[in-house]
């Protein structure tokens, strides 16, 4: 059965830091972190395949996406947080190689709540 355990969030001031954690059941080929915000769409925010990895511009030079493969634990490293950062995050991946080329993924945690004040 594949889990995704994530842990990490909080409340905190603007200008903190949150390093957020997603515990894997399996290997996966790509891992992500997306997140949503209420009244908006969910968005990617982070993405990693091997030594690839990518960002949503909003959080480029704050936030860092890694992978700790012998724990097989996925983190986001999360810094200089601003008020609109706050959503609920989640992480998301997928086996099929094809599906992460296309931002699809299979498996979801169950979301930790990040929420960033002013």
């Amino acid at each position: 059965q594949v889990q995704l355990v994530e842990s990490g969030g909080g409340s905190l001031q603007a200008g903190g830091s949150l390093n957020l954690s997603c515990a894997a059941s399996h290997i996966f080929s790509c891992m992500a972190w997306f997140r949503q915000a209420p009244g908006k769409e969910r968005e990617r925010v982070a993405f990693i395949r091997m030594d690839y990895t990518s960002y949503l511009d909003s959080v480029k030079g704050r936030f860092t996406i890694s992978k700790d493969n012998a724990k097989n634990t996925l983190y986001l490293q999360m810094n200089s947080l601003k008020p609109e950062d706050t959503a609920m995050y989640y992480c998301a991946a997928e086996f099929n190689v094809n599906n992460c080329a296309r931002n699809y993924f299979n498996s979801w945690g169950q979301g930790t709540q990040v929420t960033v004040s002013s």
